[in-house]
């Protein structure tokens, strides 16, 4: 199987680096992706994948399956396609996406000996407002045995996790005065605010230690002599589980009602952007990834790094047992969101290790389809993980 998949990935290699070619020189900001998902679109159905457009009424979002000769797994693969403000693919989305798409293209095309299904999902805005989530939160991936994706980086690194995330806005409503002539007519909205985040200060001593809270003030007054009457602050609190995350947030919301209160002011809580559950890795899957990688001739597989941040995959996650691992796009150190990473995704050795990434994404989810004993532990680490 692994000369099979090497050969049909040899045969698209060409028709995969002409899409990551023109995903990177036409860049979308997310929700925006015109172009780079029918690009997506037009490759897969040219290779026999039944596609549905404008998938969940998300206007830059597809989902292209094709079934084998008989019934089986479901894998799903997550392509990403949006770009940065001003230095365009710097997160390498372009290439990502490819690999995605080239995986489902040469998995389809063997599922006609093994059965099965492969759907290809276009997933929008990872960038900003993160497809995913709608796409989870609407059953997109219910129906998907396992799902896979790999994103670029400047070493092959294996499936690790990210913070779950919630973002939330406090907005303050008080009464205006004069400053200084009647400040005891106002009621000062900036004060809950900076009351607010002087409480969540003293609350992180009591949180857990790999939690974030992190914030700005978006509004709060526009001259010295008017006591603000409105004020608004955001926040990002993340955890490392969904579960720790629902608790801190609480607490937060807790911070900010006693603030207003102190204050006098009335108090407005929402959020503003999405909520982004925690990436759980499934250390079966992960394993199965690393040992086809290794056989198609990467020899080092860095552990998974320590990350801090949040991703909408995470909520992939939560609904099916999924993996997002790391590979090397460029010999020498570089740092994503930068043009030199950008410029990395269109070189021989990004293509090279594109070539090897799609073989082990087929190879595994070959495994899944054939092998009842590793599909039987996936599923069962997945009932039982903490999430």
């Amino acid at each position: 199987m692994i000369k099979k998949v090497s050969q049909l990935t040899e045969e698209i290699k060409n028709e995969l680096i002409t899409l990551n070619e023109y995903i990177l020189n036409n860049p979308e900001l997310g929700n925006e992706e015109i172009k780079s998902c029918n690009a997506h679109i037009d490759l897969l159905k040219k290779h026999g994948f039944a596609v549905k457009e404008n998938y969940l009424d998300i206007k830059t979002a597809f989902r292209a399956e094709f079934k084998g000769s008989k019934p089986g797994p479901t894998i799903g693969y997550l392509a990403e396609y949006d770009a940065l403000p001003e230095i365009g693919h710097g997160c390498g989305h372009n290439i990502l996406g490819t690999t995605s798409t080239g995986a489902g293209i040469v998995l389809s095309k063997v599922l006609s000996s093994i059965g099965g299904k492969v759907v290809v999902f276009g997933t929008p805005a990872e960038e900003t407002c993160g497809a995913k989530v709608d796409m989870a939160d609407k059953g997109a991936f219910d129906d998907i045995t396992v799902a896979m994706m790999a994103h670029p980086a400047d070493h092959h690194y294996k499936s690790g996790d990210s913070l779950a995330m919630e973002a939330i806005e406090f907005t303050f409503k008080g009464k205006t005065a004069h400053a200084a002539a009647c400040p005891e007519e106002g009621i000062n909205a900036l004060d809950a605010v900076i009351n607010t985040f002087n409480n969540i200060n003293a609350l992180r001593e009591h949180t857990k230690s790999d939690c974030r809270i992190h914030g700005i003030i978006k509004e709060g007054g526009h001259a010295a002599n008017i006591v603000p009457d409105l004020a608004i602050a955001q926040f990002y609190v993340r955890a490392t589980t969904k579960s720790y995350l629902k608790e801190l947030v609480e607490k937060v919301k807790n911070c900010a009602k006693g603030a207003s209160l102190a204050a006098g002011t009335e108090l407005k809580i929402c959020n503003y952007e999405y909520s982004y559950d925690n990436l759980v890795t499934n250390q079966n899957l992960s394993k199965a990834y690393c040992k086809n990688i290794k056989k198609l001739g990467v020899e080092k597989i860095h552990e998974a790094k320590e990350s801090y941040g949040s991703l909408d995959a995470g909520n992939v996650s939560h609904v099916c047992p999924t993996i997002h691992p790391y590979f090397g796009i460029s010999q020498n150190p570089i740092v994503a969101h930068t043009t030199t990473f950008r410029d990395a995704t269109n070189q021989p050795f990004a293509y090279e290790n594109m070539v090897k990434t799609i073989g082990a994404l087929v190879l595994t989810a070959v495994d899944v389809i054939e092998n009842n004993n590793l599909l039987h532990n996936i599923q069962e680490e997945f009932k039982t993980t903490e999430k």
